[in-house]
């Protein structure tokens, strides 16, 4: 029988990333909006501290183990927007009018400066006072297009250039985002960590 886990996300593109990792390692992943655990509000400074914030919430909530992502584009132009605060940089919130806001603060910045990367930050917790989670950081490096490309993946994948694919990350199938994306290289880090 497989141990269940909290994912502590309602968002189902991190579920199904995680989901293929963690069964290996016989968990059950479990979204937190099937178990009606809301998210709580993300207070922390960094991407570790939310995540942390995340999956301690979780875990306390639900009884059960947890694992959170905090991840976010980070644009040097921008001075590291829209960073923490990727997923609701638009007030309205959503992949679309985020993605606008990001074009429109990009319009006049040169293609040499558009440099950004793509940061995702996994904690793992045996339970909501777990003093020794486990975290694995990982990051991705790319640039910032003109105009949106592709309709693969979600949040700013039509935007993010990657130069090691030659295309965005919305331009790619799942399997090969799955290969050198943040979240694939956290979660490698993680099933190494995993493994001891």
């Amino acid at each position: 029988m497989k141990q269940k886990i909290v994912l502590a996300t309602g968002n189902q593109g991190k579920v199904k990333e995680m989901s293929d990792v963690l069964a290996e390692f016989g968990f059950e992943v479990i979204a937190q909006t099937a178990l009606g655990i809301e998210s709580p509000e993300e207070t922390g400074l960094t991407f570790v501290e939310n995540a942390l914030l995340k999956a301690r919430y979780a875990a306390k909530i639900s009884g059960l183990p947890a694992i959170a992502d905090d991840s976010g584009l980070v644009v040097t132009a921008l001075n590291g927007e829209p960073g923490l605060y990727s997923s609701r940089y638009a007030e309205e919130g959503n992949d679309a009018k985020n993605r606008a806001k990001l074009l429109e603060k990009m319009q006049d910045v040169p293609q040499e400066k558009r440099q950004a990367k793509f940061v995702s930050c996994i904690v793992f917790l045996q339970h909501a006072t777990d003093p020794s989670p486990i975290i694995a950081e990982g990051e991705c490096l790319g640039e910032i297009t003109f105009i949106e490309q592709g309709d693969n993946g979600f949040g700013y994948d039509s935007l993010f250039y990657s130069p090691q694919m030659g295309a965005t990350f919305a331009q790619i199938n799942t399997s090969e985002k799955k290969k050198i994306s943040h979240r694939a290289m956290a979660l490698n880090i993680l099933k190494q960590k995993l493994s001891k």
